[in-house]
């Protein structure tokens, strides 16, 4: 495990080894919902424009801050995911971001669990990644699952990324390269050790 975790990292970190990056690209799902939000901003600014034209301060100020809102929605929902670096590994939600130092962080691992389907309420059997938290001992509600806005329908490119995020952890983790899995939370035996072959 330690040669195939080392080889994606070092790709990986080439550039800027402190840089917060996401080891995978957002999904169409995810881009698509934020395409058509910052496409509605556009109609609220002109109607924004044209409210103030009226002379109708209130009701332009309102369509500014609706506008507002909705931009910062459709800007954090591009960053929803996991992010690592060489200082430690980030997971981005909407409403709120949770940062681990690496020494902070026992292990990343995939799991099958119940997930959501597409952040909605509805949820379904399906894969996670899971980070567990070495300050309370237990992993922090899941952002990396094949059922997002990022994987819904492309389980390869989902497997690829949790390699990836799982390399990381292997690689800068304390306890990451050497954690235990229980044999009934592995998904795929073996699949980490075949991040660098693959790669």
């Amino acid at each position: 495990m330690e040669g195939s975790a080392s080889a994606p990292a070092e790709q990986d970190i080439a550039p800027d080894p402190e840089r917060w990056r996401r080891p995978y690209r957002p999904g169409p799902w995810r881009v698509a919902i934020a395409a058509v939000v910052l496409l509605l901003v556009s109609y609220v600014l002109f109607s924004a424009l044209v409210v103030a034209l009226a002379r109708s301060w209130v009701g332009a100020s309102v369509c500014l801050a609706l506008a507002a809102v909705m931009g910062t929605f459709a800007l954090r929902l591009l960053r929803v995911g996991v992010w690592v670096s060489t200082r430690g590994l980030r997971q981005a939600w909407l409403l709120r971001t949770v940062t681990l130092d690496w020494p902070q962080v026992i292990r990343a691992q995939t799991v099958q669990q119940p997930v959501k389907w597409l952040g909605l309420p509805r949820t379904v059997q399906g894969q996670a990644v899971l980070v567990v938290d070495a300050r309370t001992g237990e992993a922090l509600r899941p952002v990396l699952t094949d059922h997002n806005a990022d994987f819904l329908g492309r389980p390869e490119e989902f497997n690829r990324a949790a390699d990836v995020v799982e390399a990381w952890a292997a690689e800068y983790a304390p306890g990451g390269a050497g954690a235990q899995v229980p044999a009934q939370s592995r998904t795929h035996s073996g699949r980490a050790a075949g991040v660098g072959a693959r790669r």
